[in-house]
């Protein structure tokens, strides 16, 4: 089913500020960079209880983030402002329709960063603990279930994937193997996603580019199993050659290398079919 979702850009700047929300829902998403700040003073709505995240760039094999929320969130980020370097942007939700309460807020956070943790894609360094979930009454808990089902659609939206867990299809699965790999995984509008359990390769050849990063990737998402790095989550790569090659040690055409169950390679399913 379809969905109709309307953004406005405060300043005409696609990566500035802006406000976003579904038709017929009540979920609203404001997205305020750390430059501009003083937006805050001219919206009441921010000035009441919040859900939020701080999005930062800055980490070397996954961006950071920090979930929260709050009874006032133009007075809470003043501390943010002056105690946390990481974050480059926040991303801000309230209800358009009547204010939420604290409570409500605060399961949001609960469900945030549970869900967050199990996807993996962010460093949590300031979250190291799931809060409780508070008491709701039970249609209250259905209502801010359905919210926060529109907060990480809203999210996924402007390319944040905090909350994503890769959701294979069967008939979509490839492999690659070779120099100890044995790995696989899918692509998607995402990307190419390598799948946890997957084995990769050890040892890099000289000629890889980009060893130092990937010998941090590895540290993050993989563990040493006697002689094999097996990954302990799912990693999404913007390109099926950049997680081939991650995978393998090595350069990689990963349009060739990724192979289904039927040794058709990944060019043949997807590319070919244009012609």
């Amino acid at each position: 089913m379809g969905k109709t979702v309307t953004t406005y850009l405060i300043d005409g700047d696609p990566k500035g500020t802006q406000y976003a929300f579904i038709s017929n829902k009540i979920c609203q998403m404001f997205v305020v960079p750390r430059s501009n700040l003083a937006y805050l003073n001219t919206q009441e709505k921010l000035q009441k209880p919040a859900f939020y995240i701080l999005l930062g760039e800055d980490e070397a094999t996954k961006p950071q983030a920090y979930i929260d929320e709050t009874e006032n969130f133009r007075e809470r980020v003043k501390d943010h402002d002056s105690k946390k370097s990481f974050w480059q942007k926040a991303l801000i939700f309230v209800s358009k329709d009547a204010d939420m309460t604290k409570v409500d807020v605060q399961y949001l956070e609960h469900k945030a960063i549970a869900e967050a943790k199990k996807a993996n894609c962010f460093v949590l360094n300031d979250n190291k603990q799931t809060p409780k979930a508070p008491n709701l009454p039970e249609y209250q808990r259905d209502s801010m279930d359905e919210f926060f089902e529109d907060v990480k659609f809203l999210a996924s939206f402007i390319g944040c994937n905090i909350f994503e867990v890769s959701q294979p299809k069967t008939e979509h699965i490839f492999y690659t193997k070779g120099r100890g790999c044995d790995a696989k995984g899918f692509y998607s509008s995402n990307g190419f996603t390598v799948l946890k359990g997957s084995v990769i390769a050890k040892a890099m050849v000289p000629s890889f580019s980009w060893k130092e990063k990937r010998e941090g990737m590895v540290q993050e998402y993989a563990v040493a199993e006697g002689d094999r790095l097996t990954l302990t989550s799912d990693k999404i790569f913007s390109s099926p050659s950049t997680a081939a090659s991650f995978c393998l040690g090595r350069p990689s055409n990963g349009w060739m290398d990724w192979k289904d169950k039927d040794d058709n390679t990944l060019d043949s399913v997807y590319r070919k079919q244009l012609e």
